[in-house]
């Protein structure tokens, strides 16, 4: 019985995380696709190697990295300000979603 009140306890203690981290993987492969497809087919056009490149640089961090993180600080601030208890990795994990639905939105509406 005892054993059994401190393995309940050590499981209560640790956060959980709504979303598995493999999906979050998943979501970041996919932004990283949906970040560079585009690049791809503007070198194979002819543009400019020097100017995709450019754009290319300033655009794909802000998709990978930009997004993600602001929900990672957002949801760190809900937890101090607010008292919430936002797990870290279901913040960047909708920070993933975000960013493929946006490049998704992006695409469709310059295509």
């Amino acid at each position: 019985m005892n054993m059994q009140n401190a393995k309940y306890q050590n499981q209560a203690s640790q956060p959980r995380s709504l979303v598995p981290k493999g999906i979050t993987i998943g979501l970041a492969v996919f932004a990283l696709v949906l970040s560079l497809a585009g690049y791809g087919f503007r070198l194979m056009v002819g543009d400019d190697t020097e100017e995709v490149l450019r754009h290319a640089a300033v655009i794909v961090p802000i998709f990978m990295l930009g997004i993600p993180f602001l929900f990672w600080v957002g949801s760190r601030l809900f937890n101090k300000v607010k008292g919430m208890h936002i797990e870290s990795w279901n913040a960047i994990s909708l920070g993933y979603l975000t960013s493929c639905i946006s490049m998704l939105w992006l695409m469709g509406t310059y295509s």
